[in-house]
């Protein structure tokens, strides 16, 4: 059972669809990665930017696990950042190299584009995450904040 990983191109909003479910069941979010889906038309011009990476790992046929990060130029030096936005492996995967995999592709990709990092955040309250990623990069203790938008008056 070979697994195969797949950059998404705008031919593959299906398989995209197939990724937002997994993200949907994985994080037990429903209200973001399924109420509201985007239409073909959306994923298709999201896919065709070069900053978005979206990937698919399946294994017979069958989405396994996905990512999507995003390129992020920098202003300070001419270099750019990757950010992991959205990782997830499906259960019947688990602990079977996917993520791995995954994140595996990114650097590669990272390379390419001649980033100069990767990097991604994980939840204290998700132990195989903070522990997959402690075994593939340097920590970093950092807090985050959610600001909302503010409408111009």
């Amino acid at each position: 059972m070979t697994l195969m990983i797949k950059r998404l191109s705008p031919a593959d909003t299906g398989v995209m669809r197939k990724v937002n479910a997994l993200f949907a069941a994985a994080f037990e979010d429903d209200e973001t990665y399924a109420n509201a889906p985007p239409d073909p038309d959306y994923i298709q011009h999201t896919l065709a930017n070069p900053m978005v990476i979206a990937l698919a790992a399946e294994r017979e046929g069958d989405c396994v696990g996905g990512l999507v990060a995003y390129i992020l130029p920098k202003l300070e030096q001419a270099r750019n950042e990757i950010y992991i936005f959205d990782l997830a492996v499906s259960d019947t995967a688990r602990r079977q190299g996917v993520a791995t995999a995954l994140i595996n592709e990114v650097r590669m990709i990272a390379a390419d584009v001649g980033a100069w990092v990767v990097y991604v955040q994980a939840d204290y309250v998700d132990p195989p995450a903070v522990a997959l990623y402690t075994k593939l990069g340097a920590r970093e203790e950092v807090l985050h904040f959610d600001l909302t938008p503010l409408p111009r008056s």
